[in-house]
């Protein structure tokens, strides 16, 4: 279970690898040889921008997954899920799909590096973390990346940190199904302590940023509600932006995507060439990709204020313009703006429900959750669920035999 923000006894991550570690060892009767450790991520500004081939800030957190592994001597894989002690075994030479949905992450992987051409071998792997799971903090790309990193340390594959994101990632669009794009396995194999990564979606180059909290923090307050609308809606808009940049290439036949376009081309040609809806979607993307630019221009000045401004206007594009927010989401950032130990906030991954997310003054954390918290209640009838974070290192080996 993950401490929330008024819980200050967090246990310690080596605390979290220690007990993997140790019931691997009560499960498999020996040492693990490589215990890897991969965080879950946030994405601090830059949402729905990343099929538009724009950009996005997102950044690993020390909400982790932890991997124990070893060799087997046959064609086995046995897999332990530590935290509610649920097993599955297979074989390399069969994948199959599990009705458990949990083995799949790690199947996948596997499949992926023999499809590549990788030999495998039988394996031993306890896996545990403390990610909260529906909370958007992409738990399953943490535990891909995991995987791929334990596996490519265990036998020696020498495949660079960009291989194994692409790998992560096939494994979830094609054995588990999910076509996600990069974003959530690159920041988790990529992530740096006290820094954000500013990653261009059209060519996967990367930048540090720094964010550096000083005396914020990051709260992340969970509406634990997921609107079933999100995943039909999700294709929709992709298909409305998509309908935009149609429009425009028959002006500008630069524009392959919305990444092209900018505001100028929104308002003076896009607006009088589609729908009201298809402008508003447009109009949002273009934004967004303004917005994020200009807030690591902020982070790089080290104004956190200006940064959190960013963060409330993005919220507002993405309530009004871009329509992926709901009554939950609106109203945490409603309270959050009158909220003076709050300097920014806004929904925080797909839309629908899930997550906000708020720079916070560290002193006033407890007496704000409790604020929101029974605001938020009162409306909705159970208070949101919260969570501090800090940024961190991305995945990385933490005990080799």
């Amino acid at each position: 279970m993950t401490p929330s923000a008024k819980s200050p006894k967090v246990p310690s991550l080596l605390t979290s690898q220690s007990a993997v570690a140790q019931k691997f060892r009560e499960r498999f009767k020996s040492d693990p040889t490589i215990i890897v450790s991969s965080p879950g991520r946030i994405n601090l500004i830059g949402e729905h921008t990343d099929y538009n081939n724009g950009f996005v800030l997102p950044a690993a957190i020390d909400k982790t997954i932890s991997l124990a592994v070893s060799q087997r001597d046959d064609d086995q894989l046995h897999f332990l899920a530590a935290d509610f002690n649920d097993i599955h075994a297979g074989t390399y030479t069969d994948f199959r799909k599990s009705t458990k949905l949990w083995p799949d992450y790690i199947n996948g992987v596997l499949q992926q590096l023999q499809e590549r051409g990788f030999p495998l071998t039988g394996l031993n792997i306890a896996i545990g973390g403390d990610i909260p799971s529906g909370a958007g903090l992409s738990s399953s790309a943490a535990l891909e990346c995991s995987v791929v990193f334990a596996v490519n340390e265990l036998l020696g594959y020498g495949l660079s940190k960009m291989d194994m994101v692409r790998i992560a990632q096939a494994a979830e669009n094609h054995f588990v199904g999910v076509k996600c794009g990069i974003m959530d396995q690159f920041a988790s194999m990529f992530g740096k302590k006290n820094h954000a990564i500013l990653l261009d979606c059209r060519n996967l180059k990367y930048e540090y940023v720094p964010f550096d909290l000083h005396q914020y923090a990051i709260l992340l307050l969970d509406t634990q509600v997921k609107h079933s609308l999100a995943s039909g809606e999700y294709n929709i808009r992709r298909e409305q932006c998509e309908m935009g940049v149609r429009a425009l290439r028959k002006i500008y036949p630069q524009v392959e995507s919305l990444r092209d376009a900018n505001r100028a081309m929104i308002e003076y040609t896009l607006r009088d060439m589609v729908p009201d809806v298809v402008y508003n979607r447009c109009k949002y993307v273009v934004e967004e990709n303004l917005r994020l630019q200009v807030g690591c221009e902020a982070l790089r000045r080290n104004d956190l204020v200006g940064f959190g401004k960013k963060m409330y206007a993005s919220h507002t594009g993405l309530s009004k313009l871009y329509e992926v927010s709901c009554p939950e989401l609106d109203y945490l950032v409603e309270l959050a703006r009158e909220e003076h130990a709050i300097i920014g906030a806004r929904m925080m991954g797909g839309g629908f429900g899930g997550c906000t997310i708020n720079l916070i003054r560290k002193p006033y954390i407890n007496e704000v959750v409790q604020r929101l918290g029974d605001a938020f209640a009162n409306r909705f009838g159970q208070k949101p669920l919260s969570h501090i974070c800090n940024l961190s290192d991305g995945t990385h080996v933490v005990s080799a035999g």
